[in-house]
């Protein structure tokens, strides 16, 4: 054999012994998250069923132990996912398809299947999603089609099917889907952050923008870097968090290094209104969100700004917040450095 042909041969068996290890370590962590989260809505029904006052007895019994789990296993036991628990033992009382099927699926694909209201698509969905592999994606993706219910109405299932799989493909590749998963982050006590993506760039810019917007001597209030929201069925991260405490109100900032599209500024302005939401607090304005966009040859900056009358409302910020301008300036700024950096580290490299 030749020793190139015996080189490639050796590392591809190397590659497969690492594949083959992930795989287990996934299929371990998914099973033990299933059996736990499925015994604890077994309890917590169990519980609730020796109360006198079932509704409101629930209720606090969720309380408490939402306080007590996040008190001793940090971030994932919040009295919504405690009911998604109950919900997961309630819909699938048989024990023996944690060990089969659910074993399977990551906690993300559970909690997909249990927003289907329909048992028979359920059950179609977690068999199918199990048997075949379906990453997170592609199972939401066939649910908020309707997958199921136009296979049912179809003569000829074949096409149906062909569509789905063409149209999940690339659905199917994102090899660092466990590793990003925030639930299994949670699970096993690990930072739940989207640092694992991003790139140097964003980076940098992103902690440069922190130390910028605290120097401005405006009122800015540090909150937080990769803050992790959340709805029913996605998770969410925004980039860096203030609070001006002249102004009170939130400042949401993110980031995109490609070009700014629609849906970027959907998303901002679905951030100010979960935030506002989720911590808005009495005697606090309306939270305002900037996006911004960082291109090889342009830079732009887009505000966000929530409210009833948007005019007034942002003459009366404007003067807080650092101009589209200045933040243009700072973004530059940053790259230049950082290419500085690379320039320098490769220099280092060579020696």
């Amino acid at each position: 054999m030749h020793k190139k042909s015996l080189t490639k041969n050796y590392i591809a068996e190397i590659k497969q012994i690492l594949a083959n290890a992930r795989t287990k370590a996934y299929s371990a962590v998914n099973s033990a998250m299933a059996e736990a989260y499925w015994l604890i809505g077994k309890r917590i029904v169990e519980e609730e069923q020796n109360g006198k006052a079932r509704a409101n007895y629930g209720e606090k019994i969720l309380e408490t132990l939402s306080k007590e789990l996040t008190q001793e296993f940090g971030k994932g036991f919040s009295e919504r996912n405690l009911r998604w628990f109950r919900q997961f033992y309630v819909s699938f009382p048989n024990e023996k398809i944690l060990h089969t099927l659910c074993a399977k699926l990551s906690w993300s694909h559970i909690r997909l299947i249990l927003s289907v209201s329909n048992p028979a698509a359920q059950q179609y969905y977690l068999t199918e999603a199990a048997q075949q592999h379906w990453s997170v994606r592609a199972l939401e993706r066939n649910i908020s089609t309707l997958y199921y219910q136009r296979l049912l109405s179809s003569q000829k299932k074949d096409p149906v099917v062909k569509e789905m799989l063409a149209k999940t493909k690339e659905l199917q590749n994102d090899k660092l889907e466990f590793i990003k998963n925030p639930s299994v982050l949670e699970f096993l006590g690990l930072p739940s952050n989207a640092g694992y993506t991003e790139n140097n760039l964003e980076n940098a810019i992103i902690s440069n923008l922190q130390k910028f917007m605290l120097e401005l001597g405006k009122g800015f209030a540090f909150v937080a870097r990769q803050q992790h929201i959340k709805t029913e069925h996605s998770d969410f991260y925004i980039d860096l968090v203030f609070y001006n405490y002249i102004l009170k109100c939130f400042v949401i900032i993110e980031l995109k290094t490609g070009k700014v599209s629609h849906q970027d500024i959907g998303q901002v302005d679905m951030y100010v209104r979960m935030y506002d939401d989720l911590h808005r607090r009495k005697g606090d304005n309306p939270a305002i969100g900037i996006l911004l966009c960082s291109e090889t040859d342009k830079i732009i900056a887009r505000y966000s700004v929530l409210n009833k009358n948007k005019q007034l409302f942002a003459a009366k910020y404007m003067a807080y917040l650092p101009t589209e301008k200045e933040l243009a300036q700072e973004i530059e700024r940053q790259k230049i450095l950082l290419r500085l950096q690379l320039e320098e580290d490769k220099k280092e490299n060579r020696k």
